[in-house]
């Protein structure tokens, strides 16, 4: 594969990613909605690693995840390992907004395969494993960074 095919690859996943985000409900901010998918994905976290983690600063985290503990989507608890610190958890109702937000975009993406060629939704089948596999990477990579930040 060129790398011209490789650029042309990156460019098409992002400019989709750019405009499935563009058209999700604006009812929240992109690092609020990240936050707590990091939380369903990882599970609990310290709010420190939750800012590392988003690529936010620790007092905006703090005030992020205050609002998101006023609005019932996560809960702070005693920290085990070090009773000074508190964990962030995400509630069973950060849990159904963040599934319900998966579902709308992966409606947004479906609604219109029925516009593509058999040949295009097949390419696309065909594609499935590696486009999971490239987020699991890019997941991998963030949380390296964040564990490298301790």
């Amino acid at each position: 594969m060129t790398e011209v095919q490789i650029d042309g690859i990156g460019e098409a996943v992002y400019a989709l990613a750019t405009e499935l985000v563009r058209q999700m409900p604006r009812d929240m901010s992109l690092t609020s909605v990240a936050t707590l998918s990091t939380l369903v994905r990882n599970g609990p976290r310290r709010v420190t690693e939750l800012a590392a983690s988003e690529g936010v600063a620790q007092p905006s985290m703090t005030a992020l995840v205050t609002a998101l503990e006023r609005d019932g989507l996560v809960s702070r608890h005693a920290d085990p390992r070090d009773k000074r610190a508190a964990l962030v958890t995400v509630t069973d109702a950060g849990r159904d907004l963040v599934a319900r937000r998966r579902r709308l975009g992966a409606e947004l993406v479906t609604s219109t395969l029925d516009e593509l060629s058999d040949d295009e939704r097949s390419a696309l089948a065909d594609a499935v494993g590696a486009l999971r596999r490239v987020r699991e990477i890019r997941a991998a990579h963030r949380e390296d960074a964040v564990t490298a930040r301790r």
